[in-house]
């Protein structure tokens, strides 16, 4: 019998029978897979704990019957202040249906686990506006999953610093105000300013481990948010339950 020993999120959790589950987790190392949770339902189940939803676990995987079966499970980190505030955990309910999305089953996108991780981390311990959070997430997804904008110049002029930049939403580059009919019928694009660019550069180009540590001011925070969520439901082609109710709580 195969064993595979393994650190993983919970992404998705759905009952099955009387007291199983069916999981979907984020592996280190694999990607995306689907697990049976057998019995962690039940009362003092030991796998009851790393069976919900955004809990983050050292598991044992046995495969049985051509299916990934949970044997042992060990928490590793719960992100308990996010269960206590709805708006943070709708939030990162969100953050792991996108995860769920573009990940593959069996192969790994490099980064993606860690993101989720930092992410949901800065919402449970960092003082960070969920804005900034949900903004810094959306856009170096796109980036992880290969829809990393080009936002060095202006994609027509090639100015560094366009005057009343813009993001294309479907080209995923940037440009001046003045540019936006040389792209043609490019599709929908978004305002930024100048504060805004540079936190959307910091995302996409900078260092990762540092990827909530930039400072702007709320009008710009708003073009910034606008702007990511934006490219992120244009790049994937798709919108996300999971958003639409968060955005209700607002």
């Amino acid at each position: 019998m195969a064993h595979l020993v393994t650190k993983a999120l919970v992404l998705r959790e759905v009952n099955y029978k009387e007291s199983d589950k069916i999981l979907t987790v984020l592996a280190q190392g694999q990607g995306k897979r689907t697990v049976k949770a057998q019995g962690c339902r039940r009362k003092n189940s030991p796998l009851a704990a790393a069976g919900q939803l955004l809990v983050f676990s050292d598991m044992t995987l046995y495969d049985y019957q051509d299916r990934w079966a949970l044997k042992e499970a060990a928490t590793a980190e719960e992100f308990r202040g996010l269960r206590g505030d709805l708006e943070k955990l709708a939030l990162g309910t969100y953050f792991a249906e996108v995860c769920e999305a573009v990940s593959q089953d069996g192969v790994e996108t490099p980064g993606l686990l860690s993101l989720i991780l930092n992410s949901l981390y800065a919402l449970d311990k960092l003082d960070k506006p969920p804005k900034v959070v949900k903004a810094a997430f959306e856009l170096r997804l796109c980036c992880l999953a290969g829809y990393e904008p080009l936002v060095d110049g202006c994609a027509v002029c090639g100015e560094e610093n366009p005057d009343r930049p813009r993001l294309n939403l479907s080209e995923g580059v940037l440009h001046c105000e003045k540019c936006r009919r040389e792209l043609g019928d490019g599709g929908i694009s978004m305002p930024l300013d100048g504060p805004s660019l540079t936190a959307l550069r910091y995302i996409a180009y900078g260092d990762p481990k540092r990827l909530f540590s930039f400072q702007i001011p709320e009008k710009s925070l708003d073009l910034l948010a606008g702007a990511a969520e934006g490219f992120l439901l244009t790049q994937l082609e798709r919108g996300f339950r999971t958003l639409d109710f968060y955005k209700g709580l607002m």
